[in-house]
């Protein structure tokens, strides 16, 4: 077993020429593969869910089961493309800027939508809308100096967020409607506390970032 795969080899156990080997290694990742055509039906699915979310008013269950399905889809191709892109070398820069605004989008309209038609109050949405756009703009401010990585809290609250907007878009009555008040509870409380952590990570990041560049200077200063 050479460890050359059988690709490069061209099946005959001989390593293929340098150059031939040389440009496959360099050859970019097309945008079109699976993970990002996972984000675009993501993308998709936002106007369409919203559509089925608010037929004949916004109220009828049957509709509003339509919508979940969408949203459910949404949701699981998050989960999906990402694992994908990393697991099979198939990160794009399309990925990058698409991936980020599918969540947010898909999120953000199933928000919208519930306190626009009475179900969550506005609160909840601003709380929320106003936590993932900070921390997005928050992610550029100190990019030069590093990448704040998503932590085990920012994929916890994705989930409570996802379960619990899942749960406001169906028409549940009793316990299950008492359970999603809770559930989207949580997801508030994950949301405000992952955000400061964020904001923490962030500051500490921009100290060292701007530390080492001083100490850079200084030692470009005392070498002339």
């Amino acid at each position: 077993m050479t460890g050359v795969p059988a690709s490069a080899t061209g099946g005959t156990g001989r390593p293929a020429p340098r150059g031939k080997l040389g440009t496959a290694a360099v050859n970019p990742v097309s945008v079109w593969n699976i993970a990002n055509i996972l984000t675009m039906i993501r993308l998709v699915l936002v106007p369409g869910f919203v559509v089925l979310l608010l037929q004949d008013g916004g109220h009828d269950p049957v509709w509003r089961a339509w919508a979940w399905a969408a949203f459910a889809v949404a949701m699981i191709t998050d989960v999906f493309d990402g694992h994908l892109a990393r697991t099979y070398n198939l990160v794009t820069d399309f990925g990058k800027i698409a991936d980020p605004i599918a969540d947010k989008a898909i999120m953000a309209a199933g928000l919208i939508c519930l306190s626009g038609l009475g179900d969550l109050p506005w609160w909840v949405t601003a709380v929320i809308l106003a936590r993932e756009l900070g921390i997005t703009l928050m992610r550029f401010w100190v990019i030069r100096h590093g990448v704040i990585p998503a932590s085990r809290g920012g994929k916890m609250k994705t989930l409570a967020q996802g379960t619990a907007v899942g749960m406001y878009v169906l028409v549940l009555t009793g316990p299950l409607a008492t359970l999603r008040f809770w559930v989207m509870a949580v997801a508030v409380v994950l949301t405000v506390v992952t955000g400061l952590d964020y904001v923490r990570q962030a500051v500490v990041l921009r100290r060292r970032g701007l530390a080492a560049e001083r100490a850079a200077a200084r030692a470009e200063t005392s070498a002339r």
